[in-house]
């Protein structure tokens, strides 16, 4: 099925903000009821269109599967609003807060405020999540939204138009698609929050347009997330499951495990181990496999067959495991051994199906090599020794960890996600989204008595008494 969508200039966006912005203030916050019957609404119309939201899926990447669409698009997302629905009512309750001694008369609390009109820029490596979980938050933080998918996946894009339209009324959420030129506008208006996902180099040109009206961002951003692996740990359990994170969408994926850092005396070791991995998720190969996403565009394709090149001029051992098509862009899974930081496949992040291997002696030299660069979006251990784990834990500043996994914190709703340093600024997802997405409005009631009416003038000796008590 062929999806079209048409676009909405630069000139209308502005109208569309103050309209939203009008009914927010008309309208005043959603009760709990409401918020609930917004996100169950916004379930049923995505498992409405599940069909066709894996066939735009396919259509936009040329090669991926449905069934995998299926569990990384639409499984997270629909989890992530039923652990919404679960929660927003006790997220919005008033929380008391301590009043003083001087002030027991008074009571002091803090309310969750919806903030008004949310931007939200989606990318296009998992255009359907990484656009409605956003939105859910939004909805469940009482918000209204305008939604800016990615103009490279146009055909989910325009289902993700006819799923916001049946939805909600267009004062409350509206999809606006268009090019770059679009997407500067947008991240330009005075939203009351900007929540971007995407690359580093966009996500600061987002920040500075944000920056111009002192709108707040949620940047979800990239880096290049390490896996260390301890000496001794299961081989095969490693390669399996970093196997899973890389080649997940290809590895077309923020969170993918980017390089590895194994002890120089098992380099060997984990090589033959993933290639073997590699091959039980894959047996049939690459090329017009029904569990196999091609990169999304020639651009792409390109871009990642430079790196191999350059690698592989620089002395590193490539591993090519399976046949590609540069027609389909379909890029079978490298393997590259003898990585060296200087190589472009180390300089910037990798977003396919590379795997650049490094070695170490010891768990300081890992530790130092990642402190060395941007903080990573995540951060993979494999290994058991609590001590090691903890002093990596420690000594290191990332996004989220998964240990002895990779991927499954992204899962977890109940876990804040977001990056730090140069792969985000802030975080959503669960209590931490509602939380980004709110004022924490502090609300004082004065009562009858407090110790402010006797330090007001005139001033005596009584206040001098009280200023000293005070200042203990």
């Amino acid at each position: 099925m062929e999806h079209t969508m048409p676009d909405v200039t630069s000139a209308n966006l502005r109208d569309i903000l103050d309209h939203q912005r009008a009914t927010f203030l008309h309208a005043g916050p959603p009760d709990l009821k409401q918020r609930r019957a917004d996100l169950r609404r916004l379930k049923a119309e995505i498992l409405r269109r599940r069909i066709d939201i894996v066939r735009a899926l396919k259509t936009d990447f040329g090669q991926r599967s449905e069934r995998e669409s299926a569990i990384v698009e639409l499984i997270p997302l629909v989890q992530s609003i039923n652990y919404m629905i679960r929660h927003v009512g006790h997220w919005m309750k008033p929380e008391c807060r301590h009043v003083s001694a001087y002030f027991q008369c008074g009571k002091a609390w803090v309310v969750r405020q919806p903030i008004g009109v949310v931007g939200i820029i989606a990318p296009w490596n998992y255009p359907v999540s990484l656009a409605l979980t956003p939105l859910a938050t939004a909805i469940a933080a009482g918000n209204r939204a305008m939604l800016k998918p990615s103009e490279f996946t146009p055909a989910t894009s325009s289902v993700i138009g006819e799923i916001v339209q049946a939805a909600f009324p267009p004062d409350q959420v509206s999809v606006v698609t268009g090019d770059g030129e679009v997407g500067a506008a947008f991240s330009a208006l005075p939203f009351d929050h900007i929540l971007f996902t995407g690359s580093t180099a966009v996500g600061k040109k987002v920040a500075e347009a944000a920056a111009r009206n002192l709108t707040p961002v949620t940047l979800e951003l990239g880096g290049k997330s390490p896996v260390v692996i301890e000496p001794g740990f299961s081989m095969q359990r490693v390669a399996g499951r970093v196997a899973f994170g890389k080649l997940t969408n290809a590895g077309q994926t923020c969170i993918a495990p980017d390089y590895v850092l194994v002890h120089e005396s098992q380099q060997q070791a984990f090589a033959a181990a993933y290639q073997a991995a590699v091959k039980k998720l894959h047996p049939g190969g690459y090329v017009g496999s029904p569990d196999y996403t091609a990169i999304l565009n020639q651009h792409h394709y390109t871009r990642l067959s430079g790196l191999i090149r350059d690698a592989e001029k620089q002395g590193a051992r490539v591993i090519r495991m399976g046949s590609d098509s540069a027609a389909d862009h379909v890029l079978a899974p490298v393997l590259i051994l003898n990585a060296k930081p200087e190589m472009a496949v180390m300089q910037e992040e990798i977003f396919g199906p590379v795997l650049p291997v490094l070695t170490y002696k010891n768990l300081d030299e890992a530790i130092a090599f990642i402190n060395a660069r941007p903080r990573p979006l995540a951060l993979y251990y494999f290994g058991e020794k609590h001590a090691e784990q903890n002093r990596l834990l420690q000594r290191t500043v990332s996004g989220n960890v998964t240990i002895n996994g990779t991927l499954l914190h992204y899962v977890q709703d109940a876990l804040p996600f977001g990056g730090v340093g140069e792969s985000g600024i802030g975080a959503y997802h669960g209590k931490e989204g509602f939380m980004a997405l709110t004022h924490a409005r502090g609300i004082y009631k004065q009562g009858r008595f407090n110790a402010a009416t006797l330090l007001q003038p005139p001033f005596n000796k009584l206040t001098d008494t009280i200023t000293n008590l005070l200042l203990r």
